[in-house]
C-alpha cells in the first residue's frame, strides 16, 4: 500500500536534495537575486549571460557545458569563442526551472517537490542533461523522483498533473501526463477500505483516513475537478479502462461541470425546485449563469475567449459521457444540451447528446425542456429540438421492444409482459410531459398550427389513457390564437380523442365557446355513451352476470389510469346509481337541445338560401326582357302556393319554357 500522506510534500527527504559532487571548477553555495537578475555567490567573475524571458542569469560557461548538451551545441555552432550571451526563451518551465537546473550544475542541493518536478524534468530534457555527459545527470535524477516518489502518491500525482498545464507539449512527449493519469486512475479504482492516503473531499472532523472511518465511493471527485479539461479527460478515460462503475464516472463528470460551467447546475436546480409550470418569463430569466452573461454580453473579446474555452469543455464532456443509460441524469443532459446550442457546439456532438436525452426522455421535467431558441427562430422556445428528442425516444422504445435478448428473463411471457409494461409507463410519462410542454408553448403566438399538431401526434394513441392534458393545451392554443378559422379549429381539435376526456374536462368542453360546435357535440355524445356503459356494467355486476365481468374489469382498469377527478366520479357512481341516471338525463337533454338548435339553424339556412336562388333567376330574366321579368314574377307568385312536392319540379318547367 502507498505511504501515508500525513506529512507535507516539502517534508519528505530525498537524499537531502539532488546535488552533484563532481568538480566543476567553480565553488559556490548559493545564488543571489538582485532585481530581475541572478548572480553566483563567488569571487570568480561570470563569463556567460543566459536570458530567459525578462530574467537574466550571470553564470559561468564551464559548469553549464559539463552538464548540458544544449549549451555545448549552442556555443559550438556559434563559432564564437568569446560568446557571452545566450537567449533561451523557449525553455519549458521558464526562469524557475532554469534556476534549479543551474544550481544543479553548480553542485548546489536542489529540493525536489511535486510542484517543481515536472518543470525541472522538461527543462532537463530541453537542456539535454543526459548520462552521456555525466553519470547521475539531471534527467536521471528527475525521472527517479517521478517514478518512485510522485507516482506512488495520490496527492503528488494530482499536483504534478496540474503543473503540466503550462508545459505542453513537453509533458505529453515525456509521458508525464500519461503516467500521472494512469496512477490517479489506478488509485481511484482501488477498494475504499484500503485507502490510507489523504484526499480533499474527506470530512473536516477526520484528520486522516482510518479503519473506523468509511471512505465514500466519490472520495476522488473533488481532487480531479481541479484539473484542466484535457487532463480531466485523460484521467476519466483511464478510469473507464480500469472498470469503474458508470454511475460514479457520470457523477464525477457532473461535479466537474458544476465547477467549470457557471450556472449549468445551480441555476437549473433552482428552476426545477420552483416548479414545472413556469411562465415564459421565468423560463428565460432562469438562465442567468456565467454563460448567459458571456453570450448576451456587450460583444467584447474577453467573453468571446471565455466562450471558446467553455465550448471546449462542453464538447469534451459530451465525448466522455458513459454509454450506459442512467450514467447521468436527464436534467443534466438537457442543461448541457441547452448550453451546447448556446455555444454553437459541433453539430455531430449535439446530435449525439440529443440521442442520449432520447434514451431517458421520460425522466425529463418541463423546466428542462423550456430551451430558448438560439437560432433566430420565430418561436420563443426551440420546438424543433423537442420534436427531435421525442423522435429519438420513440426510436429507442421501438429498438428496446424489438430486442428481447438484452434482458435476462428466463420466461418469455414474463419478459414480454414486464417489457410491455415498462415501455407503456415510459410513454405515458412522456405523453404527460409533452402535454404540459404544449400547454406552455401554446401561449406563443408565433407557434404555427402545424408544429403544434405534429408534436401532439408524435406519440401513439396508446401513450395517452386520458386526453385532459391535451385538451388543456388545445384550449390554451385557442386562447392565444383567437383569429383561427373554423377549419383550423377543427383541425386543431382533431388531435384529441373526445372519448378519453374525464368528467371535469367534458363539462368544461361543453361550455367552451372556443371549440367548434361539432366537437362539443362529440364530447357530449361520448360522455353519454360512457355513462350508459357504466350504468349497464354496474347493473349487470349487481345482478350477478358473470359473463359481463371482463367488461367491468376492463372499464375499471381504464378508469384507474385516468385522473383522480374521474376516479372519484366513478366511485360516486358505484355508490349512487340514481345520481348517474340524473346526469344521463341531463346530458340527453343538452344533446336534444343542441340537436334542435342545429335543426333550427338548418331551417334558417334553407329560408335564406331560397330567396337567393329566386333573385338569381330574376336577375337572369331581367337581361332578357321586361316582359320575361313580369312573367317570371307571376310564375314565382303562383309557385309559392303549390305544395312542396310540386315545387321540386318547378326548375324543370322553367328550363322547358326557356328552350
Amino acid at each position: 500500500m502507498w505511504e501515508s500522506e500525513n506529512e507535507s510534500v516539502s517534508g519528505r527527504d530525498y537524499g537531502n536534495g539532488v546535488h552533484s559532487t563532481s568538480k566543476n571548477g567553480v565553488k559556490t553555495d548559493s545564488f543571489e537575486q538582485k532585481g530581475q537578475s541572478w548572480y553566483v555567490a563567488t569571487d570568480i567573475p561570470s563569463d556567460l549571460l543566459v536570458q530567459i524571458e525578462d530574467v537574466n542569469f550571470h553564470l559561468h560557461k564551464y559548469p553549464l557545458l559539463s552538464r548540458s548538451g544544449k549549451m555545448n551545441r549552442i556555443i559550438y555552432e556559434s563559432r564564437d569563442a568569446e560568446l557571452s550571451k545566450i537567449s533561451l526563451n523557449e525553455l519549458p518551465g521558464g526562469p524557475e526551472a532554469f534556476e534549479l537546473a543551474a544550481k544543479f550544475c553548480y553542485g548546489i542541493a536542489v529540493d525536489l517537490s511535486a510542484t517543481n518536478i515536472s518543470g525541472l524534468r522538461c527543462a532537463a530534457e530541453y537542456l539535454e542533461m543526459t548520462e552521456d555527459l555525466e553519470e547521475g545527470n539531471l534527467i536521471f535524477k528527475t525521472e527517479a523522483f517521478l517514478s518512485y516518489v510522485v507516482l506512488s502518491s495520490w496527492r503528488d500525482s494530482i499536483l504534478v498533473l496540474k503543473s503540466c498545464e503550462k508545459l505542453s507539449p513537453w509533458a505529453e512527449n515525456l509521458q508525464i501526463v500519461r503516467r500521472c493519469s494512469e496512477s490517479i486512475a489506478w488509485k481511484a479504482c482501488a477498494n475504499p477500505k484500503g485507502i490510507k492516503w489523504q484526499y480533499t473531499g474527506k470530512p473536516a472532523s477526520v484528520s486522516s483516513p482510518s479503519r473506523n472511518h468509511q471512505v465514500p465511493p466519490d472520495w476522488w471527485f473533488e481532487d480531479v475537478t481541479i484539473l484542466r479539461i484535457d487532463h480531466f479527460v485523460r484521467v476519466i478515460t483511464a478510469i473507464k479502462v480500469k472498470g469503474m462503475r458508470h454511475e460514479l464516472i457520470g457523477a464525477s463528470i457532473m461535479q466537474y461541470a458544476t465547477k467549470w460551467l457557471p450556472g449549468l447546475i445551480k441555476e437549473g436546480s433552482r428552476l426545477a425546485e420552483d416548479g414545472s409550470n413556469s411562465s415564459n418569463s421565468n423560463g428565460s430569466s432562469s438562465w442567468r449563469g456565467g454563460l448567459h452573461m458571456i453570450i448576451a454580453g456587450s460583444g467584447e473579446e474577453i467573453p468571446t475567449v471565455q466562450a471558446k474555452d467553455q465550448r471546449m469543455i462542453v464538447e469534451s464532456l459530451i465525448s466522455i459521457l458513459p454509454q450506459q443509460k442512467d450514467s447521468v441524469s436527464c436534467s443534466f443532459l438537457l442543461r448541457l444540451l441547452r448550453m451546447a446550442n448556446m455555444l454553437k457546439v459541433a453539430p455531430a456532438l449535439i446530435t449525439e447528446l440529443e440521442k442520449r436525452v432520447g434514451m431517458q426522455f421520460e425522466q425529463a421535467t418541463l423546466a428542462d425542456l423550456l430551451i430558448p431558441s438560439y437560432n433566430k427562430s420565430e418561436t420563443m422556445y426551440d420546438i424543433d429540438l423537442v420534436q427531435r428528442l421525442l423522435e429519438h425516444f420513440i426510436i429507442q422504445e421501438q429498438t428496446e421492444s424489438s430486442s428481447p435478448s438484452r434482458y435476462p428473463f428466463p420466461d418469455k411471457h414474463m419478459h414480454d409482459g414486464s417489457q410491455r409494461g415498462t415501455n407503456l409507463n415510459a410513454k405515458m410519462r412522456v405523453a404527460r410531459l409533452v402535454d404540459s410542454y404544449l400547454t406552455e408553448v401554446s401561449r406563443d403566438r408565433n407557434l404555427s398550427l402545424t408544429k403544434f399538431q405534429v408534436l401532439a401526434e408524435a406519440l401513439p394513441d396508446s401513450a395517452r389513457t386520458c386526453d385532459d392534458g391535451l385538451y388543456r393545451a388545445i384550449d390554451s392554443y385557442l386562447k392565444a390564437h383567437p383569429t383561427l378559422s373554423e377549419h383550423e379549429r377543427k383541425r386543431l381539435c382533431r388531435v384529441m380523442d373526445c372519448q378519453k376526456l374525464s368528467v371535469d374536462a367534458c363539462m368544461h368542453a361543453a361550455q367552451n365557446e372556443r371549440l367548434p360546435l361539432r366537437v362539443v357535440v362529440q364530447v357530449l355524445f361520448s360522455e353519454q355513451v360512457k355513462i350508459s356503459n357504466a350504468i349497464a356494467n354496474i347493473s349487470l355486476k349487481d345482478a350477478g352476470e358473470s359473463h359481463y365481468q371482463p367488461l367491468v374489469s376492463h372499464h375499471k382498469s381504464l378508469l384507474e389510469a385516468t385522473p383522480q377527478s374521474f376516479q372519484e366520479g366513478w366511485t360516486a357512481a358505484k355508490k349512487d346509481i340514481n345520481t348517474l341516471k340524473f346526469e344521463l338525463e341531463t346530458v340527453k337533454t343538452k344533446y336534444i337541445e343542441l340537436q334542435n338548435d342545429m335543426d333550427n339553424l338548418q331551417r334558417q339556412f334553407d329560408k335564406i338560401a331560397k330567396p337567393k336562388q329566386a333573385s338569381a333567376w330574376t336577375a337572369g330574366w331581367k337581361k332578357l326582357s321586361k316582359l320575361t321579368k313580369t312573367t317570371n314574377v307571376e310564375t314565382h307568385d303562383t309557385s309559392s302556393q303549390i305544395p312542396n312536392a310540386e315545387q321540386t319540379t318547378k326548375p324543370r318547367r322553367w328550363r322547358n319554357s326557356i328552350s
